[in-house]
């Protein structure tokens, strides 16, 4: 297996509001996609995919999932400083998410704040002044 996550797919519950607050909230390039109840959006080396919560439980053979807290996930975008870090969080907040920690010194050197978008997905925002992950 080649080390590559090809795409990452977050079930929601709310195709249309999720959409929105990826393309026009965020600003990620959506890829046009006639055929079906799915979202992509183009990334960097990945794609992200939104897709009705109850249907991807279907597709992977589970009863509809219970949308509980915490899943044990989260996603991360890596920016070059850190007042990038306080910009993306804020721009997230202004698109409707919900600020979760606010950015702040870590433990291992970095800097950075975490925020859940409109259907429970956390999200890490950080700068890494020791790798350039962006």
């Amino acid at each position: 297996m080649k080390p590559k996550i090809s795409i990452i797919t977050l079930g929601v519950d709310d195709l249309d509001r999720a959409t929105r607050f990826y393309a026009e909230g965020l600003g990620l390039p959506k890829h046009d996609y006639e055929g079906g109840n799915i979202s992509f959006f183009s990334l960097e080396g990945t794609w992200l995919a939104l897709y009705p919560r109850e249907e991807l439980a279907k597709d992977i053979g589970l009863a509809a999932p219970a949308k509980v807290g915490f899943s044990g996930i989260t996603l991360a975008h890596n920016v070059a400083s850190k007042s990038e870090v306080d910009a993306v969080l804020g721009q997230a907040v202004s698109a409707g998410a919900k600020l979760i920690k606010p950015a702040a010194e870590v433990f291992w050197g970095g800097f950075s704040g975490y925020f859940q978008d409109p259907e429970g997905h956390y999200w890490e925002v950080a700068y890494n002044p020791y790798e350039d992950l962006t």
